[in-house]
């Protein structure tokens, strides 16, 4: 059969069989080829295991009674067992409620528990939600909660609840202290209570003299109220009697006039030595 050549031929070469037969196997290599698939370009990691609510939830409630706010707030935390009665058994956090009679916050209290139960659900570490909400400062100024801590918003005091029901299901761990610098702390508020108590032995005694000088006739009150106790057959007491020290804090075992460690936010730094030291956590501002 002839073949009718239109164009110009600027060169040519022989076709072998074995030439043949090297095209048909590449053509059949690139048919089974698969071709890659391309990751998406977020690179998010989607769960593909679908964790469905049980019918019943174990949880533990927290009451927060803050003064920005005239009623309280009662934070409910569910929690899902997950590998439960087998060595892996694990609790986690699975959703959040919040309940309080004060509809001022309603809003953001819904949109915020619904935001915290989609996280708590979607799994992974979940203990950053801490942190951010921890890090909330209300621009009307924060408060001191019960045991002098301070709180720089309503948010922040909600972060910090959730911190604690997250060390107390193993989530999270605290950073035990040292045992040195757990002596250190202990020395620290030992030496501070003694200069507190010889302060005030020392406030009283001019206080003391003064009285009697005033009232020379006062001097006789001790032994008259000696013999009145003894021949009533009572306890023989003093009437000059120091009162016990009641500097005490009204945050615990801290005195009143100790101010916010920055490292703890705990009322408890106070200044020994010439150097500003917190009884709580050990921090000294001269290291």
């Amino acid at each position: 059969m002839a073949v009718k050549i239109d164009k110009k031929i600027k060169g040519y070469s022989v076709i072998t069989p074995d030439d043949k037969a090297r095209e048909t196997a590449a053509a059949a290599k690139a048919a089974l080829t698969v071709a890659p698939v391309e990751s998406p370009a977020d690179n998010i990691v989607h769960m593909h295991e679908r964790i469905e609510r049980p019918e019943m939830l174990i949880g533990s409630t927290y009451k927060i009674k803050s003064p920005l706010v005239e009623h309280a707030f009662y934070v409910t935390i569910n929690d899902i067992v997950l590998n439960q009665d087998t060595e892996h058994e694990l609790r986690r956090p699975f959703e959040i409620f919040i309940n309080s009679k004060s509809m001022e916050h309603f809003q953001w209290i819904v949109a915020l528990t619904r935001i915290m139960s989609a996280v708590f659900r979607k799994g992974g570490d979940v203990t950053f939600i801490v942190d951010e909400m921890k890090a909330v400062f209300d621009p009307k100024g924060g408060y001191f909660k019960a045991g002098g801590v301070y709180m720089p918003s309503l948010v922040a005091e909600l972060g910090s609840i959730v911190e604690d029901h997250m060390k107390s299901i193993g989530l999270l761990h605290d950073p035990e202290m040292s045992v040195h610098q757990r002596a250190l702390i202990a020395e620290k508020r030992k030496q501070f209570e003694e200069r507190s108590k010889k302060n005030s032995e020392v406030t009283a005694a001019p206080a003391q003299s003064a009285a009697l000088a005033q009232s020379p006739s006062a001097a006789l009150a001790p032994s008259l109220s000696q013999s009145e106790g003894e021949g009533r057959g009572g306890v023989a007491s003093d009437v000059f009697v120091l009162e016990a020290d009641t500097d005490t804090a009204d945050n615990g075992s801290f005195p009143p006039s100790a101010t916010m460690c920055h490292k703890c936010n705990t009322k408890a730094l106070v200044i020994m030595d010439g150097c500003q030291t917190c009884l709580n956590c050990g921090y000294s501002k001269c290291g």
